[in-house]
């Protein structure tokens, strides 16, 4: 398929989200390069993108650019696609029989979208109900950043946190809510700078009307101090 023809394809769809696999997708070969060899690589990547758009990377402003970004995408935005980086979740027995919702909200998120690779900026919301095991409450926000930092497309990313803290966790009452802008769309095509996106994952007891509402209305709790 020729470029142009490409081109209007993917105009005429939009910002529309494609259907995917729940897992991120990623080739049998992902992790035979080291992150060395791999920022090499795209280092001349971004040296090829900065040069065909024009700019001179002899200036001492830009020079450096493909090396920082080759590096940032390895091991900082795009630093969740490798399973070495995996938080492990620290678990521990509920010895004092907590067994109501336990709900960590305001989780800051930054992701990538990766229709446009450009960022997803917003707060992440999670809940569960042990069921004989807790889990340290930092490591919750380090899943959140773990899956966030990755090409994404958000209703993928809250499928992954609840599915990961129901394994951590060993029970399927875990739901987790998303409100994140996109600069896809705040920022380039439409540009409507207000709009934001919401998702929502509920499993288990918080597939329940009431468990669900309790869960949304701690969300809207002030709790700024």
């Amino acid at each position: 398929m020729d470029l142009e023809k490409q081109l209007k394809e993917i105009e005429a769809m939009g910002n529309d989200h494609i259907g995917s696999s729940t897992e991120t997708p990623m080739r049998t070969d992902a992790f035979e390069l080291s992150d060395i060899e791999k920022i090499a690589s795209i280092k001349k990547d971004v040296q090829n993108i900065m040069h065909t758009l024009g700019l001179d990377l002899s200036d001492d402003s830009l020079k450096g650019t493909p090396t920082r970004v080759a590096k940032m995408f390895v091991q900082e935005i795009f630093g969740g696609l490798h399973p070495d980086r995996r938080p492990k979740a620290s678990t521990f027995e509920n010895k004092y029989k907590y067994q109501e919702m336990l709900v960590e909200k305001n989780i800051t998120l930054y992701s990538t979208c990766e229709h446009h690779l450009l960022p997803i900026v917003g707060k992440a919301h999670i809940a569960y109900i042990s069921n004989g095991t807790v889990v340290g409450l930092s490591k919750m926000n380090r899943i959140v950043d773990y899956y966030a930092k990755r090409p994404q497309v958000q209703e993928r990313l809250t499928m992954q946190i609840v599915k990961e803290l129901q394994q951590v966790l060993g029970t399927e009452d875990v739901a987790c809510v998303i409100d994140a802008k996109h600069l896809c769309v705040n920022s380039r095509g439409i540009r409507d700078i207000d709009s934001s996106t919401v998702t929502s994952e509920f499993g288990g007891a918080f597939k329940n009307v009431e468990t669900r509402r309790e869960f949304l209305d701690y969300i809207k709790l002030d709790t700024e101090f």
